[in-house]
């Protein structure tokens, strides 16, 4: 029975049942009349939930990496500069990506824990004279770290600079979670991912292009032939796809977007901004300390958290796993070994969350940390109390 647990990484999350049923579908021709009809509702509803109207949606089969190389390869070209902060192990892997491509990283190494030096940006970019640097690419919500970054401020200071780059951002762990404004944010290609959010399975690549991004293709000389924007684009117009689609994730997505507008974007982010305080709370009790540096930079899909010296993450998080048959994040790159994580996002609810918390209580509390049973518990059960909304009020709404 330990496969009804619920997950408490960052991803892959929870798969509803109503999603499972919505991807159990026969096969279909996707060259068909009856295929070409699916995308376009599913790509106008992506739309909504990475705030823009004037950008275009292209659906790949892959995961967020995929996404991430669909940025790079449709916008640059062999030798282009580009500059991006490391300040956790999904931005560290975007750059290695760029150096493997043949791009010219300009990096700006910063502390694990800390977010997107904005100011560091702005002079990075003024002292760019020449607009050398073609893009900017910015990890709004790492993973690693449980860091939220404020793209809002990356973007004023890119326009303080009047600097021309590009501004990419990685919201793989914060879309259908967590606010994102593309348009308000001004930014060019943001990419998600299937298996986050939107709470499906593992397989598709989420990706939203402004016109500007969709301009800069056109002269792009980056090789790129499953992932470019062109051929994804001029397939929709004709109501078909390029190559062979993920069907069964393109008719789940659909019934998520539902499951999304049903309950209503501002409610799937105070739900999460809630769950995670809950966690927080939980974490404060224990007398443990989170890997975010400042409140301002706290995550509400993902909490980092340090482990006491003397005691190793992996081990905590294996020994879940292995005694009560429960998954929890293990700590990535500078963090492994150091801290683990606890994944708040998706389809999850507060009974679902204090299970969570109650688990790794009882794991903790086998491997003799300095963590009072009940503790981390009682400070969430305190905070969704006192912040409780009746379980039916979204279907009554």
């Amino acid at each position: 029975m330990s496969d009804q647990n619920p997950v408490f990484i960052p991803g892959p999350t929870n798969m509803p049942d109503r999603l499972r049923r919505a991807m159990q579908v026969q096969t279909m021709d996707h060259r068909s009349p009856a295929f070409a009809a699916a995308p376009a509702p599913v790509r106008e509803g992506c739309k909504r939930v990475f705030g823009t109207e004037a950008g275009e949606i292209v659906l790949f089969p892959a995961s967020g990496t995929g996404g991430w190389e669909a940025a790079i390869t449709n916008t640059l070209s062999p030798g282009d500069r580009v500059l991006v902060a490391r300040y956790g192990m999904f931005s560290h892997r975007w750059i290695d990506m760029c150096q493997r491509h043949g791009l010219d990283v300009q990096i700006l190494d910063c502390a694990w824990g800390s977010g997107a030096p904005a100011e560091r940006f702005a002079e990075a970019l003024q002292a760019d004279r020449g607009h050398e640097i073609k893009a900017v690419l910015v990890t709004h919500n790492e993973t690693a770290t449980g860091v939220k970054s404020d793209i809002a401020a990356v973007r004023a200071a890119m326009d303080g600079a009047r600097h021309p780059a590009l501004l990419m951002v990685d919201c793989v762990s914060s879309l259908a979670s967590m606010p994102f404004e593309m348009d308000a944010w001004g930014v060019d290609v943001a990419v998600s991912g299937s298996q986050k959010g939107f709470m499906l399975a593992t397989g598709m690549a989420i990706v939203a292009v402004s016109t500007k991004a969709l301009a800069a293709a056109e002269t792009a000389r980056l090789p790129r032939t499953f992932f470019d924007f062109r051929d994804m684009l001029g397939a929709y117009a004709k109501g078909g796809f390029p190559y062979t689609p993920p069907l069964q994730l393109i008719f789940g997505l659909d019934e998520s977007l539902k499951m999304l507008f049903e309950e209503g974007l501002e409610q799937v982010y105070a739900r999460h901004a809630r769950l995670a305080e809950g966690v927080r709370r939980a974490v404060d009790a224990w007398g443990l300390k989170l890997v975010a540096e400042a409140p301002e930079l706290y995550s509400d899909t993902v909490s980092a958290i340090y482990v006491p010296e003397g005691k190793d993450s992996n081990a905590l998080v294996n020994h879940a796993f292995a005694t009560y048959g429960m998954s929890f994040g293990v700590g990535l790159g500078e963090m492994n070994g150091r801290a683990f994580r606890i994944g708040h996002l998706g389809s999850l609810t507060d009974a679902m969350v204090l299970s969570g918390l109650a688990t790794i209580e009882m794991a903790m509390a086998d491997l003799d940390y300095p963590v009072r049973l009940g503790s981390g518990v009682i400070a969430a059960q305190a905070h969704f109390r006192a912040t409780a909304r009746p379980a039916m009020a979204d279907k009554a709404a």
